[in-house]
């Protein structure tokens, strides 16, 4: 990941310091899914987004998280942006190792029970909010890669006295990377629901400045890819 404004230190995972949360991201499993940590800097409450591959790195990665220099506190909250296989395969030992609570999209809740064994504790819809410590995501519903699939939604606090903050971190799993929106299979509603849920939710309310963190690869920014839009209709995919 390449930052302006922020420290980024080397190691083993890229690592995001803003004034409340640290991001940790790390690729994982045979098809390098992006696994994100979220702790929160005042409290030291985690939150992981998508455990998707080998649980003992995800385990590591807990550990790796500081708060100012103190260990960071305990894994409250599993997100799982949506139910395919690769994004939930450390997901039940993850639990077991952290006792920490399942949130899942209410569409797919089911099926990532059914193939994880973990029942939900939460079941995500769109608006609700999840608790990192201190710091709120909101829960944005992306519908069409998945009938469940979740975006997470952080807003940097606004420092008016400064005139600046308010910058929004998204966690789109596999309904936004750079160049398109996630796979639909070829299929014209499924890439309808998914394109009009991402113009709305996502480019009609977010500024260029979003920084946005997909499921595998690349970071990119709304700013980058709000030029696309059009083409990527154009092309049905």
């Amino acid at each position: 990941m390449t930052y302006t404004g922020e420290v980024v230190v080397g190691g083993p995972s890229d690592v995001r310091r803003l004034d409340d949360l640290e991001i940790r991201k790390a690729a994982v499993g045979p098809m390098a899914n992006d696994a994100y940590l979220l702790t929160c800097r005042h409290t030291g409450d985690q939150v992981l987004v998508d455990a998707a591959a080998e649980p003992r790195r995800l385990l590591s990665l807990l550990a790796e998280a500081s708060v100012d220099g103190a260990p960071a506190g305990r894994l409250t909250t599993v997100v799982t942006t949506h139910r395919h296989h690769d994004h939930v395969g450390a997901l039940a030992d993850v639990v077991a190792a952290t006792h920490a609570a399942l949130a899942v999209g209410d569409a797919d809740a089911d099926a990532v029970t059914a193939a994880t064994g973990v029942p939900a504790d939460r079941r995500l819809r769109h608006g609700d909010r999840v608790a990192v410590g201190r710091s709120l995501l909101e829960v944005v519903a992306l519908r069409g890669h998945t009938p469940g699939s979740v975006a997470l939604a952080y807003r940097e606090p606004l420092h008016a006295h400064e005139g600046v903050g308010g910058r929004v971190h998204l966690f789109t799993g596999d309904s936004l990377f750079p160049g398109g929106v996630g796979n639909t299979d070829h299929d014209p509603e499924r890439f309808a629901q998914l394109l009009g849920d991402v113009t709305e939710r996502v480019f009609d309310r977010f500024g260029d400045d979003t920084w946005v963190y997909p499921g595998h690869g690349a970071d990119t920014t709304l700013g980058s890819e709000r030029p696309h839009l059009a083409a990527w209709r154009a092309r049905g995919w």
